[in-house]
């Protein structure tokens, strides 16, 4: 379910210095260098609103999901366990091979991996929608193509990274103006489910959710990415000899994990992040939805997914206007509003009060990941990029699964109420932990020193989408 960077509960890495992958990045010759024939702060051109297009259609799609599967799930009988079941097989196939699909984006072209992406699942959701219209619906199936599904966001989402710079010279601008589509999509979706689901049962939502892949895939197929940079590598220059590709395989995924290893501050926000993902992030999505649906309805949980939209549209507004020099630092300060949302649910307060608490969490959750995303995109060298991207990515949402599968049984054991507020606890603890760690808070912006174009990373593999 996951379609980009942005999009992602996700959270950056130096550029070239005299040792490869070392160095701080803001100094640094690769990551510094502007991109030629680019106006200085420049983020809409035709390419970049077919992406951004894209990317608000892609988000409307996912935000209409949960509601989908925990309504469809409970009208069948199931529980919240099983809810979380659902999401954790998604997020266990998107975790554990993100990873290889970092090595494809970077050898192959990114466009013609993310519009096949769209076309797979296409398909697996139109087939959720008939199983869910028939009336046949059983967990393994529903979880299956919930594994398809992640495989497909495996390959899709690497290549996110290394396409927000190439479309727009202001990389947290461009980051920014997608958040708030994507936070305004997430302000619609939920609700639109919520409706779908009274007028045409969740099959309906399925259905919708299969449109929207379509129309992403369709401006991606329209897309015509710049191109590189001159002194990019050829995608697919290590493909000759016999046993050379296996061989270049691994060779890239060694040369990815060196990068991301050699970069403190992004290994030890993803060290944090397992953390999140097991005890607030992990645990929140599938028992908020549970619970706000058995108590108050499916139309109750999406007024509350809508609160979160319009708390991470101002997040994002917010991240369009603020351009802290240390962004990681401002990033987790914001990060604190999200114990905001857990808490509400977990108390058992109405739905105004969890509304209030989810647009508090959502615009903290936004502002964090522009921050986040623009210090990757901005501090680590385009020729891994996507990479290192797919690394962050696997070991920010590697716990998740595990969150999410023992989400039932601490409820069960528990009370989903009292886990609710530990996860909001959990989370005061998390940013507690990532300003603590000196190489977070104090990493410097990449275009602290000069114009914004300074940040754009340097030479770009060539696209032959």
């Amino acid at each position: 379910m996951t379609r980009g960077t942005s999009s992602q509960p996700a959270h950056g890495g130096a550029g070239h210095g005299a040792v490869p992958g070392r160095g701080t990045g803001a100094g640094s010759p690769t990551a510094a260098a502007p991109r030629r024939g680019r106006k200085a702060g420049r983020v809409w051109s035709r390419e970049f609103a077919l992406f951004f297009v894209a990317r608000a259609v892609a988000r409307l799609g996912d935000t209409m999901l949960p509601v989908a599967l925990a309504a469809g799930l409970l009208q069948h009988g199931y529980g919240a366990g099983a809810v979380g079941l659902a999401m954790a097989a998604t997020a266990a196939a998107f975790a554990g091979l993100v990873v290889f699909g970092g090595v494809l984006a970077d050898r192959f072209s990114t466009r013609k991996l993310m519009i096949g992406a769209d076309l797979v699942r296409l398909g697996t959701q139109a087939l959720a929608a008939a199983l869910f219209f028939s009336g046949h619906v059983v967990l393994w199936e529903i979880c299956a193509i919930g594994f398809v599904n992640g495989v497909a966001g495996a390959v899709f989402q690497p290549g996110v990274a290394s396409t927000v710079p190439r479309l727009a010279s202001d990389v947290q601008g461009a980051n920014g103006a997608i958040r708030v589509a994507e936070s305004a999509a997430q302000l619609a979706g939920p609700a639109l489910a919520g409706l779908l689901v009274g007028f045409a049962a969740p099959g309906g939502v399925f259905t919708a959710h299969a449109a929207t892949y379509a129309v992403s895939a369709l401006c991606l197929l329209l897309l015509r990415l710049p191109p590189p940079t001159p002194g990019g590598r050829a995608a697919g220059h290590r493909h000759r000899g016999t046993g050379g590709a296996a061989k270049a395989f691994r060779s890239d995924l060694a040369e990815g994990w060196r990068e991301f290893r050699s970069r403190t501050w992004l290994w030890s926000v993803i060290a944090v992040w397992c953390l999140y993902m097991i005890a607030v992030w992990g645990p929140t999505v599938p028992l908020v939805a549970a619970e706000v649906v058995g108590e108050h309805g499916a139309r109750a949980y999406g007024l509350v997914n809508s609160a979160l939209g319009a708390g991470t549209v101002a997040g994002g507004l917010l991240a369009l206007r603020l351009r802290p020099r240390r962004m990681l630092r401002a990033g987790a300060i914001a990060l604190f509003g999200f114990a905001a949302f857990p808490a509400a649910v977990g108390a058992g307060l109405g739905v105004p009060a969890m509304a209030a608490g989810a647009v508090v969490a959502g615009a903290g959750m936004s502002f964090w990941g522009v921050m986040w995303a623009t210090s990757v995109q901005t501090q680590v060298p385009s020729d891994v990029l996507n990479r290192i991207h797919a690394y962050e990515v696997a070991g920010s949402l590697a716990m998740m699964p595990v969150g999410q599968a023992l989400a039932g049984p601490a409820a069960s054991l528990l009370g989903a109420g009292h886990v609710l507020l530990a996860a909001g606890a959990t989370s005061f603890v998390v940013c507690v932990a990532l300003l603590a760690v000196p190489a977070i808070r104090g990493l410097v912006r990449a275009d602290a020193a000069g114009p914004v174009t300074a940040a754009i990373p340097g030479p770009v593999h060539p696209d032959k989408g």
